[in-house]
């Protein structure tokens, strides 16, 4: 069955108990490895390797020994509990390896967790997982966390007093930090918060966000909307020398601008549409970007997410352009977009 994004955080948090198997896939390697860890520990529990309940095979063993994977469903632990076997990296060209195990997978037997990189729907495993009944397909895409994941994270880090403006505040950093990143700051806020009661506040926020790296975004997204194409050269090296990657930089322009378009066709006003925005623009650039949806009007705004999205499709695709420049060239194209 194919499982969407919208019920995946939940399925992976307490996953069905008796699956065949769970395939996840996706382009961004860390976000499907954090939700494969969350789903084997979920599965198996926290001591479910050291009791042996879990086997790892790399898919490329499977081309050499293709009944290695029906032997590891098969297996026993001397440890009671369910058990897990887990493919790495798995592509099409192990499907033939993977689902004849699967086919004669009987009750009892582990759970076989499967991850992938991009896979389209004509994958041979993407169509195998989603036909049947008790195994599960699960897209991981490049979108930030939903409010309700960073709760679910809030909670496992033991983080329940969260203020409304503080939670803004996360929202804004799960748009500009991976998913690996964003973890460390929450648990990095557990260990700052531990023995305070005071809910968690915006200034705890900053004091533990990762160094400047959201700010020079911000400044960055800001410069592009506003018509200032002289600040973006020393902004956009000071990001690149942080590490920031030009996917997560035009993920985050075309975030900016679909708010900034929103805010414009709002009936009521751009006022109204930034308001209506989700995640919750924060109150500090709120009146920044009214005046910047003001600026733009809906229909260059429409424009300039052209050009952003055609820029993203060349990033992913197999072009040998250097991406940081193909991001910056639309950036300072869309500074020199005429406004008004």
């Amino acid at each position: 069955m194919k499982l969407s994004p919208r019920d995946a955080p939940r399925f992976f948090a307490k996953p069905d108990p008796g699956l065949t198997g769970v395939l996840i896939y996706g382009a961004d390697a860390m976000r499907v490895a954090l939700k494969r860890q969350e789903l084997i520990k979920a599965l198996v529990g926290p001591q479910g390797e050291e009791e042996m309940r879990l086997t790892r095979i790399p898919a490329s063993d499977l081309r050499k020994d293709p009944a290695q994977l029906a032997d590891a469903i098969r297996a026993q632990s001397f440890f009671p509990g369910p058990r897990v076997a887990f493919v790495e990296d798995a592509t099409d060209a192990v499907a033939k390896a993977i689902t004849p195990a699967l086919d004669d997978w009987a009750e009892g037997d582990a759970t076989v967790v499967i991850t992938a990189g991009s896979l389209t729907p004509r994958s041979s495993l993407r169509k195998y997982f989603e036909a049947r009944k008790n195994a599960y397909a699960v897209g991981i895409y490049d979108d930030p966390p939903t409010a309700a994941e960073i709760e679910a994270e809030l909670r496992k880090a033991g983080l329940g007093d969260i203020g409304p403006a503080a939670m803004t505040d996360l929202k804004g950093l799960a748009t500009a930090l991976d998913p690996g990143d964003l973890r460390q700051t929450i648990e990095k806020l557990a260990l700052y918060k531990l023995g305070d009661p005071a809910p968690l506040s915006p200034a705890d926020v900053l004091a533990c966000a990762p160094s400047s790296t959201e700010a020079e975004m911000d400044d960055v997204l800001h410069a592009t909307a506003e018509g200032q194409p002289a600040a973006l050269g020393p902004l956009l090296s000071r990001l690149e020398a942080q590490g920031a990657q030009p996917v997560g930089l035009c993920i985050a322009a075309t975030r900016h601008f679909r708010t900034l378009h929103l805010a414009a066709s709002d009936p009521e006003g751009p006022a109204r549409g930034i308001a209506r925005a989700r995640p919750p623009v924060h109150f500090k650039v709120r009146d920044r970007m009214i005046r910047q949806a003001q600026a733009w009007g809906a229909h260059r705004l429409e424009k300039a997410l052209e050009l952003l999205i055609d820029t993203d499709l060349q990033l992913r695709s197999s072009s040998k352009a250097p991406q940081a420049a193909l991001v910056e060239r639309t950036l300072i194209r869309l500074a020199h977009f005429p406004r008004g």
